[in-house]
This record gives C-alpha cells, structure tokens and sequence, in this order.
C-alpha cells in the first residue's frame, strides 16, 4: 500500500510551522508521531495535500511538565515518555492506566499523547482520560492562541473543532481531588488493538472512606468519549454490592453503540456493564 502523492515540509520552528499552516489552510496536515495518521495515508482513507512534519520541534513542544495542579503534556511528548514520568503518574495515575493499553510498545515509543488527542479517535484511550479529568488543550495559530476544553474539542469520530491554520501545542490533565482513586480497563480481541469496549473511572470518598463522587468516561460506545456521573448509583442501596450493580446498569443503560465487524451494539453495552462494575472495584 502506498500514499497519495502529497507535498511535504519539515518547519524549524512552532511559528515557521504556524505560519506555514496558515498559509495552506485546509490543504495541511500535522505529522507528529504518525502512528495514526500514516496507515490511513498508505490506506488511502485520508488524502492531504501537503504535510506539516513537526518532528524537529520537539526542543520547544516536547516537554512534560508537572504541578501538584496537574500534568502539561507537550504536542511532542511521545506515549513512553509520559508513560514512564514518575512525577507525572504521581499526580495523575490515570495517565499510566490507560497508556499502557495503548497499542503496543513500539508504537508508543513514537505516537505522541497530543496526536491522539487530535486524531479523536472513539476508540482511542486518551481523549475519554482528558475528558473524565476535566482537561483541556492549548491551541495555537499564526497570532493567537486558544485554550479548548475536553467537552468541546470533539466533534465526531475522527473529528475536532480545530481550525484550518491550527495546532494543539499542549494538552492540560488537571489533578484529581484528593483522595480520588482511578482505573482503566477495556476488551480487546487481542492486546494492543482497539477497544471493542473500555472504561476509565474516579471515584472520590471523604476521610471516612464514603463516597462522595464518582464518574466514568467510555471508550468505542459512542462517537466522542461518554462521561457518566455515577455518584448516585453509587450512594443509595443498602449493600455495597448493590450500588456497583446499580451504576453498572445505568453505564449499560447510557450507552448508545453501533454495530460494526468487531462486535454487536448488545455486546458492547454489555461489557460497558460489566468494565464498570469491575473498575469501579478495582479503584475502591
């Protein structure tokens, strides 16, 4: 298989690169870690006109940045790198949960956490991470720049709200209150593929051990990542049992998937049941 004939450029620097994308406009397409973006090039699924490789900019978009307020991850910061940031998983061990579920190794030595972002894949395992957190992107242009909340950055499968012009130059994974436990868990037909389903959730108890929140963000049931606020199911019952069944049913419930090659509508919001049921015992 081989790509569509397309123009390419390498910038030396973020605003070479931005001033190079608005002059191309809705004929530019960012190369990061490709990890995406190439097999649907050399399967002809998507047909750019010219390139815009950011890979020589990893000096200045490269970073991983971390606060007792959170993790900024730079637009170059590959999948391993943020995988492996002990600080970063010290703040946010969500991060560590879901990126070791993404694809395999090898590819995540190259993919960058932001590119995911960007491609807005629904079955992809960090936009559903970004969006339970609360995150956001930071979005820049030739002459302005924007910040996007994880509500908002999605449009549809395969699809944000950037703008022709336009590059994520970081993402915002804000920390989870205190006392807040997490986890990530997803099907797949075999490790390293996409989820036929997945779940991550947070749940947060007071100094008694209560809980006082919980919400959950789902993977391949929906066209952009599902949040759910499970904090009720998880408050009334009269057995601890009873309330993880509880939110397992309305997970099951709110869930709205399609049909396709990999599994059936019914499956997929069976397992979106049986994942929460079994994250949300796997962050108590």
């Amino acid at each position: 298989m081989k790509p569509p004939p397309f123009a390419y450029s390498a910038p030396g620097t973020v605003t070479d690169a931005l001033a190079l994308l608005a002059a191309l406009g809705p004929d530019g397409k960012v190369l990061a870690g490709g990890q995406s973006l190439v097999p649907l090039l050399n399967m002809r699924l998507a047909a750019p006109a010219h390139l815009v490789d950011i890979n020589g900019l990893e000096a200045e978009l490269g970073a991983v940045e971390v606060t007792d307020a959170g993790v900024r991850v730079g637009a170059l910061a590959r999948h391993s790198a943020v995988e492996a940031s002990a600080p970063a998983v010290g703040v946010l061990p969500l991060l560590r949960q879901a990126l070791t579920q993404v694809a395999h190794p090898v590819i995540r030595n190259r993919g960058t956490v932001v590119g995911s972002l960007a491609h807005a894949d629904p079955s992809a395992e960090l936009p559903a991470v970004l969006c339970l957190v609360g995150g956001s992107v930071q979005v820049a242009s030739a002459g302005s720049e924007r910040i996007v909340a994880a509500a908002d950055l999605f449009a549809g499968p395969m699809e944000t709200c950037l703008r022709p012009g336009e590059l994520i130059v970081s993402a915002w994974f804000p920390a989870l209150p205190e006392r807040t436990t997490t986890a990530f868990l997803e099907v797949t037909r075999r490790h390293g593929d996409y989820a036929v389903c997945g779940v991550a959730v947070a749940v947060t108890r007071d100094p008694d051990g209560a809980i006082t929140g919980a919400r959950a963000a789902y993977v391949s049931v929906s066209d952009t990542p599902l949040v759910l606020d499970l904090t009720d199911a998880l408050v009334t019952g009269e057995a601890a049992g009873d309330r993880v069944f509880a939110a397992a049913r309305l997970a099951a419930a709110s869930v709205s998937p399609d049909d396709d090659i990999h599994a059936t509508a019914g499956y997929r919001r069976h397992l979106a049941g049986v994942l929460t049921a079994r994250a949300l015992r796997a962050a108590s």
